[in-house]
């Protein structure tokens, strides 16, 4: 097969005494999310969703949370190492889309670095990621503020 499709999802709970990084952005926010590393859902659902078309797994297996080497760890650094993985078994990222689903804050300020730090993550162009958020008209436990959920797409080429 020479292109295949990924699908990747995370949710993190908002946690007290944590900053909020989404796509490896620091986000004014009062509560951050509750994670081993540092609960980046939206670089987690982009690096399970490559991860999954090239067919090798899902975070959870690269860098499990029962390690204490990945406690804190930057997810965008993690976001790297499961682009290299994807790469080392011949595939290239060409696309990736992505929506988060998160009542409060407002993210549309940070969508563009976003992109571009993800982009950078995965050795790929700006122009090939894309970053959208929604609410949940105050419905589930986003709408209610108790978390965020990302959900993320990608289309591999074999190289």
């Amino acid at each position: 097969m020479a292109e295949r499709i990924g699908f990747g999802m995370d949710v993190h709970a908002f946690a007290e005494g944590r900053r909020l990084i989404l796509g490896g952005v620091d986000i004014p926010c009062e509560r951050g999310l509750d994670g081993h590393s540092d609960a980046d859902v939206l670089a987690h659902a982009v690096a399970d969703a490559i991860l999954s078309a090239a067919r090798i797994g899902d975070i959870g297996k690269l860098f499990p949370d029962t390690d204490p080497a990945f406690k804190d760890a930057d997810s965008l650094k993690l976001l790297e190492a499961a682009a290299q993985a994807v790469r080392d078994e011949g595939w290239q990222i060409e696309d990736v889309d992505s929506t988060l689903a998160c009542q409060a804050p407002k993210l549309s300020p940070y969508r563009s670095q976003m992109r571009t730090n993800l982009a950078h993550a995965m050795g790929i162009a700006p122009d090939n990621v894309g970053v959208k958020a929604t609410t949940t008209e105050h419905l589930g436990f986003e709408g209610r503020g108790e978390g965020i959920t990302a959900y993320a797409v990608c289309l591999l080429e074999r190289r």
